[in-house]
């Protein structure tokens, strides 16, 4: 068996492939192609799974094209949804594109002069100037209506699961397109092989059989797995149902790294395979590690590192791991002053907090600046009695009834944590 697809079977990242496709990546370097549609102006972390598979590739000698869709992100694949989706302007999807193209730079080697150096494209480039008339003649009279309506992702709009409005001739034409981009690369990139995820075999196999029938060439297909939760939750989502962005400015790599940190054993077990590189024997030896104590959570961290530094960087990473820390009372004031603002209110997301002049809050007594100040504590007796019991810390640290703040107390320049106890936080917020 090829390397590569023996590599995915072990991880668990095989769904289906066409015959001859384990023949076809033994016969030579073989150039394979996954396409993104520009949906927003960043990947989340479902998308990781199609970007680990070209990488994946990519080590295993073969030739990984990356497709940022201009024109299918201008119509919605309809695979797996129910509803029509809303159309971009121009100038929206350009931007999209330009953003895509960015972040997967990140992730694939594009340098150097070897032969699987990874390569960049966009649909738009090619199908901006084919007129509605020149498709219709030279690839739609290739692709029966019968062909494309057997097509699931066809089948479930038009038995009901789209509601009464079913499908637009818009989105019926997906797979067309879709199927001429497999015939555009195969015809002028040499790309012999679409991978995706397995709600788009329909689309892939479509380009397969517009090769077959066009050029009387072959190409090939090979799906992974779509992933879900070990419960059989969506994945990638967070409980409001928000994305979790592969962009630090969309999402955090401090919230980043929380979410691979608060996995389920069973699904760290299965997640440190799909995200990770790390070989087979560390990772069996990693899960064994962490059954003899797994409330050390030895799996989980090793995966939230290992993806947080992938996305984000190592220096992120560090930033993530002392804000974690932080809450654990592992960290140091100069941890804490160093967070960012984002940071720092995602790690105390839900405290209450006060805005106060600065000469409210620097050179006041930490009497006043617990009870009068910023009403924390009730009264003035209350707080000097937490204070006398050693119950008080600002900024993670025990403090007497002497401390003042000064500037170099705040965090991020305007920040500081009043604590009563363990658990007891209360944010005054300099203006």
């Amino acid at each position: 068996m090829n390397s590569f697809i023996e590599e995915l079977k072990w991880r668990g990242l095989f769904a289906d492939m066409m015959p001859g496709t384990d023949e076809q990546l033994n016969k030579e370097l073989t150039t394979a192609y996954i396409g993104f549609d520009p949906t927003a102006d960043s990947l989340h972390i479902g998308s990781l799974i199609q970007i680990k598979i070209l990488a994946h590739f990519q080590q295993h000698g073969h030739k990984p094209v990356a497709l940022v869709g201009g024109a299918t992100g201008m119509i919605g694949d309809p695979s797996g949804k129910s509803a029509e989706r809303n159309l971009l302007d121009e100038a929206t999807l350009l931007h999209y594109v330009d953003c895509l193209k960015n972040q997967l730079s990140r992730f694939l080697d594009f340098e150097g002069n070897g032969p699987n150096k990874a390569e960049l494209v966009n649909n738009y480039d090619w199908m901006k100037n084919i007129s509605f008339l020149d498709f219709a003649k030279n690839v739609g009279k290739n692709i029966t209506v019968n062909y494309m309506m057997a097509k699931d992702s066809v089948k479930k709009r038009f038995s009901g699961d789209g509601g009464a409005d079913g499908m637009s001739f818009t989105e019926f034409t997906y797979q067309l397109i879709q199927g001429y981009d497999f015939l555009h690369l195969y015809q002028n990139n040499n790309v012999k092989l679409q991978m995706g995820g397995s709600d788009q075999w329909g689309n892939i196999t479509t380009g397969t059989e517009l090769i077959r029938r066009k050029t009387q060439g072959e190409a090939f297909a090979l799906t992974v797995p779509l992933i879900t939760k070990a419960d059989g939750s969506k994945f990638g989502k967070s409980e409001s149902g928000e994305n979790y962005w592969l962009d630090k400015k969309k999402t955090s790599p401090y919230k980043f790294y929380q979410f691979w940190l608060n996995a389920t054993d069973e699904d760290a077990e299965r997640f440190i395979k799909f995200y990770t590189f790390i070989g087979k024997e560390e990772i069996e030896a990693l899960i064994e590690e962490h059954k003899t104590a797994p409330h050390e959570r030895k799996l989980q961290k090793r995966l939230a590192e290992e993806v947080t530094v992938w996305v984000h960087g190592k220096e992120e990473y560090e930033k993530a791991v002392k804000a974690s820390e932080i809450l654990f009372g592992r960290s140091t004031a100069e941890d804490l002053v160093s967070l960012d603002e984002e940071t720092f209110l995602e790690v105390f997301d839900g405290v209450p907090q006060k805005e106060l002049p600065k000469a409210d809050v620097l050179g006041i007594s930490i009497t006043d600046l617990l009870s009068e100040k910023s009403g924390f504590l009730k009264s003035k007796s209350e707080a000097q009695r937490e204070i006398k019991g050693n119950a008080v810390s600002v900024n993670k640290e025990k403090v007497n009834d002497t401390f003042t703040a000064n500037e170099s107390d705040l965090i991020d320049g305007k920040f500081l944590l009043l604590q009563k106890g363990k658990k007891s936080y209360f944010i005054v917020k300099v203006q």
